[in-house]
């Protein structure tokens, strides 16, 4: 039997994970590779980014404890 090297695409299966300044190339599970971002990245409306963290604004309870409902006061159903 005669082997031979060859190529496969397995863009498909690339995952990309922010890490600081970089984003770093998975393919099942193993890092094959990094890219370096630019210092701006553009993100959409409601995301931003800061110090290699990415953030989106949200709309949350002040308190820990409290639940996001509309009840009714009289029967006491939500």
């Amino acid at each position: 039997m005669a082997l031979q090297t060859t190529r496969i695409d397995v863009t498909d299966r690339i995952i990309g994970k922010l890490n600081g300044r970089s984003l770093e190339l998975y393919e099942e599970g193993e890092l094959i590779g990094r890219l370096p971002l630019p210092a701006a990245v553009p993100l959409k409306k409601g995301y931003t980014e800061q110090n290699g963290r990415i953030y989106k604004q949200v709309i949350a309870t002040v308190e820990p404890d409290q639940k996001y409902v509309d009840c009714d006061g009289e029967a006491g159903w939500c």
